[in-house]
């Protein structure tokens, strides 16, 4: 296993990026929380900090994919060093005014602009990925490898906010300095390896500029293969949303609140298992195969988690299920990756995050309906219902993601 990813973070300036990228997307696991417990704190008021939580979440869905697009066509670090300084601006405006309980909508504004800004750091390490690696194999161990420590920062990253934000030592806006410091450190260095950059795409900058493109690129959500790994992605994030509650939930049914946090890392261990396996071999399904036998057995996992009679066994259940979940976004962002042009792959592969992002958002909130009304036990019926949904839309996609083909025949003409 080790000599496999070795392989792949030998190539030049590979680990660079690569570690780099790690530190700039901590702050997509902690912002959040950081945001509930500061907020809560000041404010006393749950739904105040859910509130702003929630501008943040959208604003970054929404305009994550706006931002790749502008990445492909000017750079990385033209379009992202400005935004994330900006970002950063916004987060330190969240940290001087929340103490000073300024009112409600400053918060929002701050939180929105924060998350509009930040980017989707996951998606231009993966760009970066497809420039250095020249074999299908390399880059399928590479995106697993980045899947791997997305489930890292989401282990490690909650954890290491709540912590500071709670400790009786430290202000409670120490979980928004960690991430800052974090966003801005790991960012700009990751920003400033420019000798891995992907090229700028001449006819897409030019399609800003008003001009004329040199090729007609179909866009990206016209691509079926694209639209359908978006759609499926949707409902595995309503899933994953509906499934933080419903543990919440559970534990606190339970009288073990506390140890909800220890419930829901269940899922981030066994994908973080799953990949690094995933990751060490070429497997001999063609993608779409791939991708329908992880929505499967996600699927298939999610609907047992209502018959865990403790936490013990629900932690368990959940690890088990949790080791489809990275093989099958890695499947994921391989289809897209080789159905986008080389134009729009970040914007292709930013999608994916806004997909997951707004499922989990309409998740949570549904969730916290079916739960009010049912219980724990309608939450995870939510879970079962959500999962199972996921999969009959990967089903009725199969048209498209079996035409899932290589992007060096997607441009209609050479660039000039």
């Amino acid at each position: 296993m080790s000599s496999t990813y070795g392989r792949v973070l030998r190539t030049p300036g590979a680990l660079s990026f690569s570690v780099a990228g790690l530190l700039a997307r901590f702050p997509m696991s902690m912002v959040g929380i950081s945001t509930i417990l500061a907020v809560q704190a000041v404010y006393g008021s749950y739904s105040a900090a859910g509130t702003v939580a929630a501008t943040h979440i959208v604003a970054s869905a929404v305009c994550s994919p706006l931002l790749a697009r502008l990445v492909d066509a000017y750079g990385q670090a033209r379009v992202m060093t400005p935004a994330i300084i900006l970002s950063a601006l916004a987060l330190v405006g969240l940290i001087v005014a929340t103490p000073t309980r300024a009112d409600l909508w400053v918060l929002m504004v701050l939180s929105a602009l924060a998350g509009a800004l930040g980017g989707s750091m996951g998606s231009l390490v993966r760009s970066r990925w497809t420039l250095v690696l020249s074999t299908p194999d390399d880059l399928h161990t590479a995106f697993a490898l980045e899947a791997a420590f997305d489930e890292i920062v989401y282990i490690v990253g909650p954890v290491l906010a709540t912590a500071l934000s709670t400790s009786p030592a430290l202000p409670v806006t120490s979980g928004w300095i960690a991430a800052l410091v974090l966003q801005v450190g790991g960012g700009l260095w990751f920003l400033s390896l420019r000798g891995t950059e992907p090229p700028v795409h001449g006819h897409r900058r030019r399609e800003h500029l008003g001009g004329a493109p040199t090729a007609r690129t179909t866009p990206v959500l016209r691509r079926g293969a694209a639209v359908a790994v978006v759609v499926v992605f949707l409902f595995s994030g309503s899933m994953f949303g509906a499934n933080d509650v419903a543990a919440v939930a559970f534990a606190t049914e339970l009288g073990q609140k506390s140890a909800a946090g220890i419930v829901l890392a269940g899922w981030s261990i066994g994908s973080l298992a799953a990949a690094l396996v995933y990751g060490t071999r070429s497997w001999g399904w063609p993608l779409w195969k791939q991708f329908l036998a992880g929505t499967v057995a996600v699927a298939a996992g999610a609907s047992t988690l209502m018959a865990a009679p403790n936490l013990i066994v629900l932690t368990a259940i959940m690890a088990l299920t949790g080791m489809a979940i990275a093989p099958t976004l890695t499947t994921g962002y391989n289809i897209i990756q080789v159905t986008v042009a080389p134009s729009q792959l970040t914007e292709g592969l930013a999608w994916v995050g806004t997909s997951l992002n707004i499922g989990v958002s309409l998740g949570s909130l549904l969730a916290g309906y079916v739960i009010d009304a049912r219980g724990s036990h309608g939450g995870y019926l939510l879970v079962a219902v959500t999962a199972w949904v996921s999969v009959l839309a990967a089903v009725a996609a199969l048209g498209a993601l079996k035409q899932a083909r290589s992007h060096a025949s997607l441009d209609a003409a050479p660039q000039a």
